[in-house]
């Protein structure tokens, strides 16, 4: 009995522990749809203001505490400004301006960072198996998101050409992606210090309305014709990228953040566009080709390398002392 409640236990973690990236990965097909007719920082607002009053409501149902002292509102602050405010303004207008693909990678590689900081700030162990995993996941997520042309030509020894400019850097929708991953990325670490100074779900819901409210505000002063073109259809996508791409996944997320292991929880974020895929696939009729299936798998590994890495060094290392245990005999 006791055993059959601990396998329970587990699965039903693992399923909440996947939740978010589940959730980011749908709301992403379902937001397809919808930039084209839409304006970025609208969109941005759209999906966390709402979220985050909608987190803030469940807060007091659930009867969690609201911020009660100076240091509190001073890291939700920060918490808003970085992973709210920063993250979806730069994510939107990245996702203007260039292909969705490229853009995925680079938001999905904030692992990386999350990992370097946290055992830089927390002590965080990755060892041998967990930058195996974080670069297999970075080769995984390429082989997803990259065009296959890029591969192929790298295969065969050519080239492949960019153009760069320092003027127009800010114009450059890959820069504004790799800020957007490296708000999120100090946004995941700071909750941390959030959570010693506030509820971590009643915190999540205040950086979303904070953090919201400034993209509203440029989006009033800087865009125009921001919902006269969407649809009844399009108002049904946004909705679901707001109640469950934003106010249910980020609600979860920070959550298990200010409690488990950041390299851990973060790896799983090469999960999203795994996610997208299979369900753009699915609804979308978006097909794989064999070199996103590869991706797909690597991506798989480098998750389970990454949150197994202790007991795969664990392991290493017992099997390396029975081996040194075993004499070499001779003939006298």
């Amino acid at each position: 009995m006791e055993l059959n409640l601990r396998k329970s236990y587990i699965a039903w973690s693992s399923i909440f522990a996947i939740a978010p990236f589940f959730l980011w990965g749908t709301a992403m097909v379902a937001m397809k749809g919808v930039i084209p007719n839409t304006t970025p920082l609208f969109m941005a607002g759209v999906r966390l203001l709402p979220a985050g009053l909608l987190v803030l409501l469940i807060a007091i149902g659930l009867g969690r505490p609201q911020p009660n002292s100076w240091r509190a509102w001073l890291w939700i602050g920060i918490f808003a400004l970085l992973d709210g405010t920063m993250f979806q303004g730069f994510l939107a207008e990245g996702l203007v301006r260039t292909g969705a693909g490229l853009g995925s990678v680079i938001i999905d590689s904030q692992p990386l960072a999350v990992a370097l900081m946290s055992s830089w700030l927390f002590g965080e162990v990755i060892g041998l198996w967990g930058w195996l995993g974080l670069g297999l996941g970075m080769i995984g997520i390429s082989l997803i998101g990259l065009p296959d042309e890029w591969f192929i030509h790298l295969f065969q020894g050519q080239t492949i050409s960019f153009s760069f400019s320092w003027l127009g850097l800010f114009d450059s929708g890959e820069w504004l992606m790799f800020l957007a991953s490296l708000s999120m990325a100090v946004g995941t670490v700071t909750i941390r210090m959030v959570s010693r100074h506030a509820d971590p779900i009643v915190a999540t819901g205040w950086h979303m309305v904070l953090g919201g409210l400034p993209l509203f505000l440029g989006s009033a002063l800087w865009e125009s014709n921001q919902w006269t073109q969407i649809h009844l259809e399009g108002w049904l996508s946004l909705t679901y990228a707001t109640v469950f791409g934003s106010a249910i996944a980020y609600g979860i997320f920070f959550y298990l953040a200010s409690k488990s292991n950041l390299t851990s929880l973060s790896s799983l974020t090469f999960l999203t566009p795994v996610f997208a895929l299979t369900f753009g696939n699915l609804f979308l009729a978006e097909v794989l080709s064999p070199l996103q299936w590869l991706g797909v798998c690597l991506t798989l590994v480098s998750i389970y390398l990454i949150n197994q890495r202790e007991k795969l060094a664990q392991q290493l290392e017992k099997l390396g002392s029975s081996k040194s245990l075993v004499q070499p005999t001779t003939n006298q």
